[in-house]
């Protein structure tokens, strides 16, 4: 997870563009021949979306988009901690 680059999907990117793209990079890594390496970018490019989305979501209820940004980062690491 990289606020950065969940700043600039969030800022460059439709709701719409973001689920089209996390469909296609969800079917890439049940492909067969992708590689353990392939699977962890696409990942990581999977969580960045979802990230950009949530914030989509925050703001659109009304929360400032550093609040929603630093939100997110919050949850994901608050949810690493209790691994």
């Amino acid at each position: 997870m990289k606020i950065p680059v969940i700043r600039q999907l969030f800022q460059n990117s439709t709701p719409e563009n973001l689920e089209a793209t996390l469909t296609v990079l969800e079917a890439f890594c049940e492909f067969r021949g992708v590689s353990e390496e392939e699977i962890d970018v696409a990942g990581e490019m999977i969580t960045n979306i979802c990230g950009a989305l949530e914030v989509h979501e925050s703001v659109k209820a009304g929360a400032l988009e550093k609040d929603a940004l630093n939100a997110f980062g919050q949850k994901v690491m608050g949810s690493i901690d209790k691994h």
